[in-house]
């Protein structure tokens, strides 16, 4: 009697060739990819509404998640915020340092990190209604404010200082207060971004547009030029 033979089909002839399908965006087998997509939906919405006045839902929509898998990344609203804030302060200060760290020379050195400080708002225009928003709702004293000053604004500042007591020293720059100087840069540079919604309404003219943004940078760095170098004799 012959041994019969289990019929075998052409699929099960050799290993399978399907691959295995890639985790969809808004599950948890794709972390980096769901997690960024919730941070810059939360900033389109805290820029817009603030934290009291932000919505999980929204953002959560916006970032084509669930709420479940927003919670799963960041506890509640609170967190998500100070995330956020570490989004915007982190890029800032990973952007500048190095720029500051450089062994350019001071006046150089300068316009390096205006034009790098400026690219990074432009590229990021909603930023700036977000620290706003959060200057006026956490004054001076919060944990909050504190924390982000220590670990984002301290370093800048300190290799600012640097930058212009060595252009200063070296006769290249004009001798002025850093407690003065500095955060002139700073409304110079965030403040044209915070207001192009008014300007916009104002003049009719898009601040944001390509060829407002080139004009802006040029415009900047040419004022704090004029302000600060000391000209050639």
């Amino acid at each position: 009697m012959k041994t019969a033979r289990a019929a075998r089909s052409p699929r099960s002839a050799g290993p399978s060739r399907r691959r295995p399908l890639a985790p969809k965006l808004g599950t948890r087998g794709r972390p980096e990819e769901s997690r960024a997509a919730i941070l810059k939906a939360a900033v389109a919405e805290f820029a817009e509404h603030g934290i009291a006045g932000a919505r999980t839902d929204a953002i959560a929509k916006s970032a084509h998640v669930n709420k479940a898998l927003l919670y799963y990344y960041f506890k509640d609203k609170d967190s998500l915020y100070e995330a956020v804030l570490d989004h915007v302060f982190s890029g800032l200060r990973e952007r500048v340092m190095p720029v500051l760290e450089s062994k350019t020379p001071p006046r150089a050195k300068m316009l390096q990190y205006l034009g790098t400080y400026f690219d990074y708002i432009s590229e990021n225009p909603r930023f700036p209604r977000v620290v706003q928003g959060e200057w006026v709702r956490s004054g001076r004293g919060t944990i909050r404010m504190q924390r982000i000053a220590k670990e984002y604004f301290r370093p800048i500042f300190a290799k600012l200082q640097v930058v212009l007591q060595e252009g200063i020293s070296a006769g290249q720059f004009r001798a002025l207060n850093p407690m003065d100087f500095l955060p002139s840069i700073g409304a110079l540079i965030v403040f044209y971004f915070t207001a192009a919604p008014l300007m916009k309404t104002l003049t009719k003219v898009d601040p944001l547009s390509p060829e407002r943004i080139r004009e802006r940078r040029a415009f900047v760095l040419d004022f704090i030029s004029a302000a600060l170098f000391v000209k050639a004799r």
